[in-house]
């Protein structure tokens, strides 16, 4: 199992509608893949949305991000010009942890 994390820096205030902006698209996306976690900062680097998605592998990966590609409702519909800054990172948990998602999402 694999892990993307991706983060956007946002311009200040757009949080909202981005979080709106995905709470509308993310049931087609979910439809691909689920999502494992998402989140907002609070504290530290400000205006920022991460969310992780799970995959058993990068071809995986590779395949769920083209056939979502497709979809005419994702990416999610955020203001053009808010986001400022995009960040994809692939984290490998370590063997002792289980896979996140459904019982173990986080951010509920």
């Amino acid at each position: 199992m694999i892990y993307e994390v991706r983060t956007y820096d946002l311009k200040p205030g757009a949080i909202p509608q981005a979080e709106e902006a995905f709470a509308e698209a993310l049931p087609h996306r979910e439809k691909y893949s689920p999502i494992a976690a998402f989140w907002h900062t609070d504290i530290g680097p400000l205006n920022q949305i991460i969310h992780v998605w799970g995959y058993e592998d990068l071809g995986e990966r590779t395949r769920i991000r083209e056939e979502a590609g497709k979809d005419p409702n994702w990416p999610p519909k955020i203001t053009p010009g808010n986001i400022i800054n995009m960040n994809s990172e692939i984290w490998n948990p370590a063997p002792f942890m289980k896979p996140m998602g459904g019982d173990q999402a986080l951010g509920g």
